[in-house]
């Protein structure tokens, strides 16, 4: 039936997505696999401000630690 079809499409799709991440993934040296699922708390909140563009925006202006506990503390 066309559910069936779509649905195999969707499943086809996602399956080709996490190969081509496994492959990227597998260049990488275990350093960077290390560092880009072991971050630091601080990296990991640099990020979430980052991410956000209001606090982005404020960090520029006052400073990240005013910045993030304006928006996140």
């Amino acid at each position: 039936s066309n559910l069936t079809c779509s649905l195999l499409a969707g499943i086809k799709i996602k399956k080709e997505v996490a190969n081509a991440f496994v492959k990227r993934k597998k260049r990488a040296s275990p350093y960077e696999w290390y560092l880009e699922y072991y971050k630091s708390p601080m990296e990991q909140m640099h990020e979430r401000c980052e991410n956000y563009p209001p606090c982005d925006y404020l960090s520029d202006q006052v400073g990240f630690a005013l910045a993030y506990n304006r928006f996140f503390g």
